[in-house]
């Protein structure tokens, strides 16, 4: 097990905040995927999975998260501060690698909160635009100030051909409502089975319909060991 010290703490809202580690030079680890991570507490320490929002080629760790009151882990998590250290597990996995899915001409990447983590390192990577000639980035949030990667996104947008599509469900925005709504005015039509791999990262609720969804429409499921023409992420805080 590493121990990693703070050393950024952002906090976004009532629900959200980020926080940057040191990186111990012997972590590796593909961009999208996750690892395990937690605080020593009595009696005894508290573990869960965290996608990692920083690339595999930055010099330190970057994780989003959630604000859970009663959270095992989240609630004391939520007020550390710069200097504390977090325990990280340097094992890292996940299904959320482009290499996992059948080359497209499009990726469609679909968030919900955060969600949006693994997608950050995603997009910026270099190799992704070799497998990809366009990646969308589909992100739905409550509140406007839980659109926590906007200027990243923008950077992105101006050195690849990478789009990002905020929607927020709950506070008034210029684009409302949940994702789904935006893919066929963005792409000018609906998603293809030729044309689109989709990544998908949120809820067991989001999953499950996104399983149904894709799924009827003939999209084949990926995994870990055999490539598919979507991928769902299984990990989750609270």
């Amino acid at each position: 097990m590493l121990k990693e010290k703070i050393i950024e703490v952002k906090h976004y809202s009532n629900r959200l905040f980020s926080f940057k580690t040191t990186r111990d030079k012997s972590l590796r680890f593909k961009n999208g995927e996750f690892c395990m991570i937690g605080l020593e507490l009595e009696p005894k320490n508290i573990m869960r999975a965290y996608s990692i929002v920083s690339t595999c080629y930055d010099d330190y760790l970057e994780f989003l998260s959630i604000k859970v009151e009663k959270g095992p882990l989240t609630s004391k998590l939520q007020n550390i501060q710069i200097g504390d250290e977090i325990l990280v597990n340097p094992k890292c996995t996940g299904s959320l690698v482009v290499d996992y899915l059948t080359p497209k001409k499009n990726l469609i990447l679909l968030a919900t909160g955060t969600g949006v983590a693994p997608f950050v390192s995603i997009a910026k990577d270099p190799e992704t635009y070799e497998r990809f000639e366009n990646v969308y980035l589909f992100h739905t949030v409550r509140e406007v100030a839980e659109i926590t990667y906007k200027d990243t996104m923008s950077e992105i947008s101006g050195m690849m051909p990478f789009t990002y599509i905020p929607s927020v469900t709950r506070e008034k925005y210029f684009r409302t409502g949940r994702f789904w709504m935006y893919i066929q005015p963005v792409l000018g039509r609906e998603l293809n089975k030729e044309l689109d791999a989709i990544m998908v990262c949120g809820s067991p609720s989001l999953n499950k319909e996104c399983r149904q969804t894709f799924s009827y429409q003939n999209f084949e499921e990926g995994n870990t060991g055999e490539m598919g023409d979507f991928m769902l992420e299984r990990a989750f805080v609270d």
